[in-house]
């Protein structure tokens, strides 16, 4: 029995979710909130990375779901009541580099930038530009941090980071004490201010601007990594870390991509439905497509068509290509189209229809408009929904593909 909720409400999963869903839903919410994309929403990416924390350990889940946030925040995993960095998180989550306890590192750390584009880029390929700030090593001292000719070794210490001090305790009896050094804190390393590099000021590195030139490639998807090796920040003595971009795609307002299909929502009239029809479809890359159905197909409101080789380029075979999924909508027309006479008219191009004797015993009714009250769980057009997973295979049953 779960107590609280309010981990999975922040993530838009329910408390049976599995790790893949809430493996998606931080993903996707990571990307919407990061600071980068979102300044003002740091708090609200922060709130995320928490719940993703503690909704991804097996044993911080079962914690959460026995005493909920306030179980949390005691420490009753592993003594440990506090949080990681929300920044760590995400760059954990999308292959940032981690340090395991222990080993010295010896590259500096992976950055993780998210990249927001259209289905448009993924389609046709093109090259963004994004501009970053990076820390490089001053070139004025060479990442010394001091001026020509100054030595930065502590006087104190001699270098070492630590002090000895002795205390005679009795005759003939001494004990030797090792302790950090007072005035450069362990560090090894004590500059005056007058001694330091006046281009860094001491710090080593210099802020710089860095313009990366990122290419998207026909196919590319909505979370593909693109990593830069060695372009993140540089720190004296390490390696440089990587920068690695993550595609974001923006919703698209005609095309849902789905795998290397895209799926098009068409509403068409009766009349088409009923006699055929040609339509102008535009494609993402601004090509007209003449979309026409056969002779005497009739469409019935929901049925899904597709035209083969018209969906997304596949990634690194762009002259491959997935299926072009129509799902049609009939649009009916409004009470009082046609007069009675001309309707009796129209019925002569249809099949019988029933004809029903009115008894004695039988109570005559009308039909009526129906509104549904707000909150009720029963949804007029619910039945023409459909999901996802439908179109992922390269062939169903119930999907046809137009070759004409």
């Amino acid at each position: 029995m779960v107590k609280e909720t309010g981990y999975y409400d922040l993530l838009g999963v329910k408390p049976g979710a599995t790790l893949d869903e809430i493996k998606r839903a931080y993903r996707r919410l990571a990307l919407k909130y990061h600071p980068d994309k979102n300044p003002s929403e740091g708090e609200r990416f922060k709130q995320i990375s928490q719940a993703y924390e503690v909704l991804s350990d097996t044993q911080k889940r079962a914690l959460y779901d026995r005493g909920g946030e306030r179980a949390m925040k005691e420490g009753g995993t592993g003594g440990r009541g506090g949080f990681g960095s929300p920044m760590d998180i995400f760059n954990m989550f999308f292959g940032g580099g981690v340090r395991m306890p222990g080993r010295p590192e010896r590259r500096g750390k992976t950055v993780v930038h998210p990249l927001s584009v259209t289905l448009e880029d993924l389609y046709n390929g093109t090259t963004r530009k994004l501009s970053l700030q990076k820390n490089v090593i001053c070139g004025k001292c060479n990442g010394c941090g001091v001026r020509e000719g100054v030595d930065s070794r502590c006087p104190k210490c001699h270098g070492t980071g630590m002090e000895f001090h002795v205390h005679q305790l009795g005759p003939s009896m001494i004990q030797q004490i090792q302790t950090m050094c007072s005035q450069c804190q362990g560090q090894g390393e004590w500059v005056r201010p007058l001694d330091r590099c006046l281009t860094c000021n001491g710090r080593r590195v210099v802020r710089e601007k860095k313009i990366l030139n990122v290419h998207l490639d026909r196919g590319m998807q909505d979370g593909q990594r693109i990593t830069f090796h060695e372009e993140g920040d540089q720190v004296p003595g390490l390696e440089p870390g990587d920068v690695v971009i993550v595609l974001d795609q923006k919703e698209h307002p005609v095309f849902q991509r789905i795998g290397n299909n895209l799926v098009l929502r068409k509403e068409i009239s009766l009349v088409d439905a009923l006699c055929g029809f040609r339509q102008v479809v535009r494609t993402l890359d601004n090509r007209p497509l003449l979309v026409s159905s056969q002779l005497g197909d009739v469409i019935r409101p929901g049925s899904v068509k597709c035209v083969p080789n018209e969906g997304m380029p596949v990634y690194r075979n762009p002259a491959q290509k997935g299926r072009l999924i129509i799902h049609f909508q009939v649009r009916f027309p409004e009470p009082g189209w046609l007069s009675p006479d001309r309707l009796h008219q129209l019925r002569t191009f249809f099949p019988p229809q029933e004809e029903v004797m009115a008894t004695e015993d039988m109570q005559e009714v009308e039909l009526n408009d129906y509104f549904s009250q707000p909150g009720h769980w029963w949804q007029p057009h619910a039945g023409e929904a459909y999901h996802e997973d439908d179109f992922e295979e390269a062939s169903r049953p119930h999907v046809q593909c137009h070759t004409s």
